[in-house]
């Protein structure tokens, strides 16, 4: 798969527009300076994939969203939704926490 870098760029714009975020606003939800959030926008730059993420959940979207300009269909139970919606709010530290605290728990249950 060659990857459209022109289309990601536009994907990432059209989708903060449709959130009506400015740049600026996008930059400091993925810690980053606007003049990189403008350069991946036009295809000038290529982020790395820890960027590529963190703008993922700036822009409160999916990778295949952004790559691929459409949304993955999945269906989720109410429950499972729940938690995926709370795990998105998380800082990355509390993501690293609660997949650790997860993990304890499947181990406790497989025993």
């Amino acid at each position: 798969m060659i990857l459209d870098y022109k289309q990601i760029g536009k994907n990432l714009a059209r989708r903060r527009k449709e959130l009506k975020l400015k740049q600026a606003e996008v930059c400091e939800r993925a810690e980053i300076n606007d003049k990189y959030l403008s350069c991946i926008e036009t295809a000038r730059s290529i982020p790395s994939l820890e960027v590529f993420l963190r703008l993922c959940t700036a822009l409160e979207s999916t990778p295949d969203q952004i790559l691929l300009g459409s949304v993955r269909q999945t269906e989720y139970a109410e429950d499972d939704a729940a938690v995926l919606k709370r795990f998105a709010a998380l800082s990355p530290d509390n993501k690293r926490l609660a997949v650790a605290f997860m993990d304890m728990l499947s181990d406790d249950f497989q025993k």
